[in-house]
C-alpha cells in the first residue's frame, strides 16, 4: 500500500473515530453523573444530523439556524426521555435498563422514520474548500473540520468536569448522593444536565458527520454501539480515555477497509470490543467502574 493511501485512510479514520469518541463522552457524562448506560445514546446523534438536513432541505432554514434548531430539539428529548425513563430505573437490574434504553432506541428510531421519511438525507459540505494535499494524499477539510470540533468539546467537557462546581457536584454525586445532598448538591439537578450534555454532545456530532455521511432514522443503533465500544477500549468512566478509544476505533476500522475489506468495517468494532474484554477488561485506561 502506497504511503498517500495510507494517510488518507489514517486521516479518515481519526475523523471518524472523533465522532465514536464524541458518543463515548455522552456516555460518560451520563453514567458518571447516575451510574446509567444509557444506550439510547445513538439515536442523539441521529436526530442531531437528521432534523438539521430536514430543516435545512425541507424549511429552507440556513445551515446554522437548523443546527442550533435541531440541537435544541435533541437535548429537550433527551433530558425528558433520561429523566422520565431512564434515571428511574437506575436501581433496577442491568437486563432491565438494557431494555428500557433499546426500546427508547426503537421508539425514536421508528419516530423519526414518520416525521422525517425512510430515505437517507445528506448535508453540503461545511467548509468550502478544495481537499488539501499532505504528503500525497488528498484530505477533505471536512474530515479535518470534524476533528477539530471532537477536540474542542473534549477539551471543554474536561475542563468543566475538572476546574467547575458543576464538575466537582457531578463527581460528588456519583461517589456518595447522600453525602452530596448534605452539603447542598441537587442529584436529580446534576443527573438533568448530564442528560441534557450527552444530548447535546450526540447532536453535535451528527451535525458534523452529516455532510460526510449520509443520515437517516436507523443510523443511531450502531453508531452507539461504537461509542459504547470505544468507552470500553478507553476504560468505562473515564472520560479522555473513551475519546482515546473513539480514535483507536476509527483508525482500526479505517485501516480494516484498506487492508481487509470493507463489508468487515461494522464487524471490527465487535471483534476488537471481544478482544478487549479479554485481554484489557478495565479498558487501557485501567478503569474501576465495572468492579
Amino acid at each position: 500500500m502506497e504511503l498517500n493511501t495510507l494517510l488518507q485512510l489514517l486521516i479518515s479514520g481519526i475523523s471518524m473515530g472523533a465522532v465514536y469518541g464524541l458518543i463515548a463522552l455522552g456516555y460518560m457524562s451520563v453514567f458518571n453523573s447516575s451510574g446509567v448506560i444509557n444506550f439510547a445514546q445513538g439515536d442523539y446523534v441521529m436526530l442531531g444530523g437528521l432534523i438539521t438536513a430536514f430543516l435545512f432541505h425541507n424549511i429552507g432554514l440556513s445551515y446554522i439556524y437548523a443546527a442550533i434548531i435541531a440541537m435544541i430539539c435533541t437535548v429537550i428529548y433527551g433530558v425528558l426521555t433520561g429523566v422520565l425513563i431512564i434515571y428511574p430505573l437506575k436501581k433496577a437490574p442491568v437486563l432491565i435498563l438494557v431494555i428500557a434504553t433499546l426500546g427508547i432506541s426503537t421508539f425514536t428510531q421508528n419516530t423519526a422514520s414518520l416525521i422525517f421519511g425512510r430515505y437517507p438525507l445528506s448535508l453540503p459540505p461545511l467548509i468550502k474548500m478544495k481537499s488539501l494535499d499532505v504528503f500525497g494524499a488528498k484530505v477533505s477539510p471536512q474530515n479535518i473540520f470534524i476533528i477539530i470540533i471532537s477536540v474542542l468539546i473534549l477539551v471543554l467537557l474536561s475542563l468543566i468536569t475538572n476546574h467547575t462546581m458543576f464538575g466537582k457536584a457531578m463527581q460528588a454525586s456519583s461517589t456518595d448522593k447522600l453525602s452530596a445532598k448534605l452539603v447542598g448538591i441537587s442529584p436529580s439537578t446534576v443527573v438533568l444536565a448530564s442528560f441534557a450534555i450527552s444530548a447535546a454532545v450526540g447532536s453535535i456530532g451528527g451535525i458534523i458527520i452529516a455532510p460526510v455521511f449520509f443520515t437517516s432514522y436507523s443510523v443511531g443503533t450502531l453508531l452507539g454501539l461504537k461509542g459504547f465500544v470505544a468507552g470500553v477500549i478507553g476504560g468505562w468512566g473515564k472520560t479522555n480515555g473513551a475519546f482515546v478509544g473513539g480514535l483507536i476505533l476509527g483508525v482500526i476500522e479505517s485501516l480494516s477497509v484498506g487492508f481487509i475489506s470493507s463489508g468487515y468495517k461494522d464487524a471490527i468494532a465487535f471483534i476488537v470490543l471481544i478482544a478487549i474484554l479479554y485481554f484489557l477488561p478495565r479498558g487501557i485506561f485501567r478503569s474501576d467502574a465495572i468492579d
